[in-house]
């Protein structure tokens, strides 16, 4: 019988390289955010203050990678979809989270650039299929 190998048994979250770097993605993501005039339609959707959300998505993103379940243990009868629900996203506003998102991504480096470029690709389309017309 075959050993799997350490890659298999470690889960998407460890491969990034656990809290630290989605706390830096997700950082990076809301700077980018708050400063780059691309991303001005987005930002102008959210709540002056981002603090609670700077806070939130990691732990969301932890969860989501495979990582500790925090956030649904204290949101258990919230999702992403429903939570953005009262927005009016279109595929432009979709898109400029997609990108600073990748951006954000890109920037932080994770060592597992294969992990790193699928949670793109997944949150891009969870992003684009949150957009309403």
């Amino acid at each position: 019988m075959m050993a799997a190998s350490a890659e298999t048994e470690l889960t998407p979250f460890e491969r990034l390289g656990g809290h630290a770097t989605l706390r830096a993605i997700t950082d990076r993501f809301y700077d980018l955010m708050e400063q780059d005039p691309a991303y001005a339609a987005l930002r102008a959707m959210h709540a002056a203050d981002l603090a609670p959300m700077r806070a939130s998505l990691p732990s969301f993103l932890a969860g989501w990678c495979g990582g500790p379940r925090d956030w649904w243990q204290d949101n258990p009868a919230k999702c992403m979809v429903s939570l953005h629900s009262p927005f009016a996203i279109d595929r432009d506003t979709a898109g400029q989270w997609a990108e600073a998102m990748r951006r954000a991504i890109a920037d932080v480096a994770p060592a597992d650039v294969d992990v790193a470029q699928a949670m793109g690709d997944v949150l891009e389309r969870m992003a684009l299929g949150m957009a309403r017309r």
